[in-house]
């Protein structure tokens, strides 16, 4: 097996979908999906509020 065939189908490949879990933007307060559980007492934000806080 060469090594670019081994990561053909990507790293997610065989899982399927990703759950999507609705939550609400710690920040500015928009409805938004996120590809995971969120922690309780942990901050969410939506995808621009993120890259804010990077």
């Amino acid at each position: 097996m060469a090594f670019n065939d081994r990561n053909s189908g990507g790293f997610r490949g065989n899982r399927g979908p990703r759950e999507m879990t609705k939550v609400t933007c710690s920040d500015c307060g928009v409805e938004t999906e996120v590809p995971f559980k969120p922690t309780e007492g942990r901050p969410v934000y939506c995808r621009d509020c993120l890259a804010k806080h990077r």
